[in-house]
């Protein structure tokens, strides 16, 4: 039963609807495993090293690019504070140095209790095998650092060739925008190098079964299309959707097409099919060649490697499936399948780099830096399940991206009201805020298990 009193304590905040996100994530106790099995060796003064853990991931999720914005994202808004559970904030200067403090046990300690998390509230790791094939898309992206940082090297950063940095792995679960798993990698590394670890990494994440392997797709760019890493994948049971690592091979596929077809959304572009036997694969598979002119006129060739059924490729690029008798409709559904990595994976790490500022925070010690990646990874999984519970009341809730999510949903200000036990029975946003009374409504639906009133007035 919610409590109402005159006799009330009011404070402001400027993130006064991520503070009733906090009061449910406080609920479930989502930041517990991270308490119970991280065990850093740092002697505590005031703050214990995972209240310092903690306040850094509350931070990210208030919108702090960089660390050093704890103090200002967090450490002076004690309303905020309150409801995350904390009475007060560490300096971000000795949440640097727990950071520092970091060992290799403490990374696993991390990525298992993470995993705990993961299993505990994603829809990933419930997926329904048997009704749905599970897609996974795997890609590297750049982290770019100082030259003193450990692994930091030079390699392939976009818009920034002769930068050094590292190189951050990751595991997509599509269907659901959930990150399976993080690596960080020295900055000379790509896909090819780290494509069979991560996939282990998620297999073991999300517990995949040899028969839920079967029912799984890897789909990631050519640098997991290696003809060894393919067969590997294939032997495993997973079905794959990739482009052939070797562009001579490539080339000798594509120059064998008999033939091609015009892409109409992309102009000069022509797909093929390649008829040739994949004797080379463990697994039959279908192989797609594309092909476009380079600025010499000279043709370019891709191949598309794919296990998957004409009929699935339709229904994942939302086609008719009376086209699978269109062998020209079938064949850019492969294609168009492939290039909607561009609003998987690739769309993650634009959000995360937007939202969260996934390259604005380096650490020069290698675990220390793979700690912050680690808790920048959670906060990304809560901004998801928040919209997904959001969302269930406000569909128009699962239209927005990080960046909206941290600094509009999450920035409506407003005053909290604690009652003479210190518990948060109040919420009040500001009414001039968009779309303030469907935000309301969804927390209210959100907090209804708790004892806490949301609404909206004036501030």
């Amino acid at each position: 039963m919610r409590e109402f009193t005159t006799d009330l304590q009011q404070s402001f905040t400027p993130c006064a609807s991520l503070a009733a996100l906090g009061c449910y994530l406080q609920h479930i106790k989502l930041f517990e495993p991270i308490r119970e099995q991280v065990v850093i060796e740092q002697k505590t003064i005031i703050h214990t090293p995972s209240d310092k853990l903690y306040d850094a991931w509350i931070a990210l999720l208030a919108g702090a690019h960089g660390l050093v914005e704890i103090n200002t994202r967090l450490r002076a808004d004690l309303a905020l504070q309150r409801a995350f559970g904390r009475a007060a904030c560490a300096d971000q200067s000795t949440i640097q140095a727990t950071l520092n403090a970091c060992s290799a046990d403490n990374v696993a300690q991390m990525q298992q209790a993470l995993t705990t998390i993961y299993r505990q509230h994603s829809r990933g790791y419930r997926h329904d095998y048997a009704r749905r094939l599970q897609l996974l898309d795997i890609d590297l992206s750049g982290l770019p650092c100082g030259r003193k940082a450990a692994l930091s090297e030079k390699g392939y950063f976009a818009s920034a060739r002769k930068r050094r940095g590292r190189q951050l792995g990751r595991v997509l679960a599509s269907h659901y925008g959930e990150v399976v798993t993080d690596q960080v990698y020295p900055g000379t590394y790509s896909l090819v190098r780290v494509f069979r670890e991560l996939v282990e990494t998620a297999e073991a994440v999300l517990g995949l079964s040899q028969a839920q392997r079967q029912r799984t797709v890897l789909r990631m760019d050519a640098g997991g299309g290696a003809l060894d890493d393919v067969n590997w994948a294939l032997e495993r049971g997973y079905h794959i959707h990739t482009k052939d690592y070797s562009r001579r091979r490539a080339r000798k596929l594509g120059q064998s097409v008999e033939e091609w077809f015009d892409d109409p959304q992309i102009r000069g572009r022509q797909v093929g099919w390649v008829t040739t036997p994949a004797s080379e694969y463990i697994r039959s598979l279908g192989r797609i060649a594309v092909r476009w002119k380079n600025k010499k006129g000279d043709w370019e060739y891709a191949v598309v490697l794919s296990t998957l059924s004409p009929q699935f490729v339709l229904e994942q690029t939302q086609r008719p499936l009376e086209e699978v008798l269109d062998p020209k409709a079938v064949i850019l559904a492969y294609v168009r399948f492939y290039d909607e990595r561009g609003g998987g994976v690739e769309t993650a790490f634009k959000e995360d780099k937007q939202g969260l500022g996934l390259t604005k925070r380096n650490k020069k010690r290698f675990e220390a830096q793979q700690i912050v990646v680690l808790l920048g990874m959670l906060a990304h999984n809560v901004l998801v399940w928040a919209r997904r519970w959001l969302a269930a009341s406000d569909p128009k809730m699962q239209l927005y991206g990080h960046k909206r999510m941290v600094r509009d949903i999450f920035h409506i200000s407003g005053h909290l009201s604690r009652n003479g036990r210190g518990q948060i029975v109040q919420i009040v946003l500001n009414q001039a805020a968009p779309r303030v009374r469907a935000i309301v409504r969804a927390l209210e639906m959100l907090l209804r298990p708790l004892p806490l009133d949301v609404s909206w007035g004036e501030t």
